[in-house]
């Protein structure tokens, strides 16, 4: 059960970012005057996908301590770095984002890692 909670942290996290994204790119830029900037910051807050990734990052954090009730931190740590991997290859696939080689590399990189930390 301890690996569930892990993976909902993970998915949670990029669900959150990736959703946060998405919505910044098709929302104009934040306009120059302050208070037209506080009227922009609200209206992103309460867009139901932003804030349905705020919710995800609530979740994620209960997740995250079920996690940490059955893992040593040191342990279960390392697993959060499948995040980057997550939202790196959803980028690629629904944001239309490139995927480099070096991307590639850096991500086998995080993968070895994980594994090496993990035993």
């Amino acid at each position: 059960m301890g690996y569930l909670y892990i993976l909902l942290t993970v998915l949670l996290t990029a669900y959150g970012q990736l959703i946060l994204k998405w919505r910044m790119n098709t929302l104009d830029q934040p306009p120059e005057p302050l208070l037209e900037k506080f009227w922009f910051l609200f209206r992103i807050i309460f867009d139901p996908f932003i804030f349905s990734g705020f919710f995800a990052a609530f979740l994620a954090s209960l997740t995250w301590m079920a996690a940490l009730s059955r893992f040593q931190l040191s342990f279960a740590y390392p697993f959060m770095s499948l995040a980057f991997v997550v939202v790196m290859l959803c980028s690629y696939v629904f944001l239309d984002e490139a995927l480099t080689v070096q991307k590639i590399f850096g991500l086998a990189l995080i993968i070895l890692g994980l594994v090496v930390a993990s035993r």
